[in-house]
């Protein structure tokens, strides 16, 4: 039976959740942005008739509104999407049991086993709009393809443009709609390696499909395998089940700071809020970790600066005290001394907390146990940072500011 998957994009995501909050941002150009004081002023989403002004996602709110000065302008609410999105989720189980959400905006969905029910390919896929509509007040864009691959192409470069929104693209079809498409259309190409496909006379996805295939392999190895492949429209990757036990590589948290950070105290102050909520992600998924990732980028953009390094722990631990000694030690080791912007730590090699082995030289381990695990509780009962560190209580701390927010804006 040929696969049939579909990739569905959730339109202008946050900004068609806010117009249903605000009646009168309907028909006329709208964006939701990030608070400019705070350095996150760059827009997040905007409406389609903010769009027609040339408003794009990424670009800095100061020069939206150069575009269009009546610009309606709607803070985040990252809570709020988050629980629509999820809603959403639950929408597409009620049709097919494999969903793999993509982003906080798209998910697969696999609806091979369950298109004997339903009239058309087509037909399911308008049933699925107008249900996600009349229950959350979103469009829906449907990208269909026999794989992955095909869905993203089908919904990112077609299904986007038409007023139904839907879009099929099947291996047979690709000569004729993808190989046209220039190459840096095809999903994986980096403006990077655009650059170098540019060099090789390679300008459109079908130069790509047609070039010898050792020649790839030769310059890029696996890679350039992947992609001639991509180009030729296969792609056997299957859904990513949503397990609870899933099996994460790292537990990680970074954040871009609200200003320039040039004291080794205050950059300190930030390592051991990064290593609390590190460590509780960890002790929460039941993992322990042995290796310790740290990750910073300098403010100056004319003389970048950045450094990811590791380093192992003297035993696997999901103690938040335990990641920063050794996340403090890695910092100040590859640390040039220039202004910090952002920073993050990752907790990596995870094995379940559920045995472990014991150490003669560590006496505390169940008291450390115990303080970590009451942290957790009192935070879950009464809310994220009713317990911190005193340090973050100085001028340098975010703690308090970060339980606010959900993926860096405001809930």
């Amino acid at each position: 039976m040929k696969r049939t998957v579909f990739l569905i994009d959730m339109e202008s995501f946050y900004v068609s959740i806010e117009k249903s909050f605000y009646p009168e941002s309907r028909g006329k150009p709208t964006v939701v942005s990030g608070d400019p004081k705070r350095r996150s002023g760059v827009i997040l989403a905007a409406c389609p008739i903010a769009k027609k002004y040339g408003i794009q996602t990424a670009e800095r709110l100061w020069e939206a509104q150069q575009k269009c000065s009546d610009l309606i302008i709607i803070k985040p609410k990252m809570e709020t999407y988050m629980k629509v999105s999820v809603h959403i989720t639950d929408i597409l189980y009620r049709f097919t049991d494999l969903v793999e959400p993509y982003s906080i905006d798209e998910q697969f969905v696999d609806v091979t086993g369950c298109l004997h029910a339903y009239e058309s390919v087509d037909a399911l896929a308008e049933m699925i709009q107008e249900t996600i509509l009349a229950e959350t007040g979103v469009f829906a864009r449907i990208g269909i393809g026999d794989n992955k691959l095909l869905a993203k192409m089908a919904c990112d470069r077609f299904a986007k443009k038409r007023k139904e929104g839907r879009f099929t693209l099947r291996k047979e079809d690709v000569p004729v709609h993808m190989w046209p498409l220039p190459i840096r259309s095809l999903f994986g190409v980096s403006t990077r390696m655009e650059r170098h496909f540019h060099n090789m006379a390679i300008r459109t996805i079908g130069h790509l499909a047609q070039s010898p295939l050792e020649r790839l392999k030769k310059k890029w190895g696996i890679p350039g395998h992947v992609l001639w492949l991509s180009a030729n429209g296969h792609d056997d990757s299957p859904l990513a089940e949503l397990t609870a036990d899933g099996e994460a590589k790292g537990i990680g948290h970074a954040m871009t700071l609200p200003r320039d950070y040039d004291s080794f105290t205050e950059i300190k102050v930030i390592l051991l809020e990064l290593c609390e909520e590190v460590a509780s992600r960890a002790r929460q998924s039941k993992q322990l970790g042995e290796t310790i990732q740290v990750f910073a980028r300098g403010a100056n953009y004319e003389q970048p600066f950045s450094f990811l390094r590791q380093r192992p722990l003297p035993q696997p631990s999901h103690y938040s005290l335990d990641l920063y000694e050794v996340a403090v030690s890695l910092f100040q080791q590859f640390w040039s001394g220039q202004p910090i912007r952002q920073i993050g730590v990752t907790l990596t090699k995870l094995s379940s907390d559920r045995a472990r082995q014991l150490s003669l030289f560590e006496v505390d381990t169940g008291r450390k146990e115990q303080i970590g695990r009451t942290m957790d509780t009192i935070n879950n009962k009464f809310g994220k940072a009713s317990i911190i560190r005193a340090v973050s209580m100085t001028a340098a701390g975010q703690a308090k500011e970060r339980a606010k927010k959900i993926g860096g804006h405001y809930k």
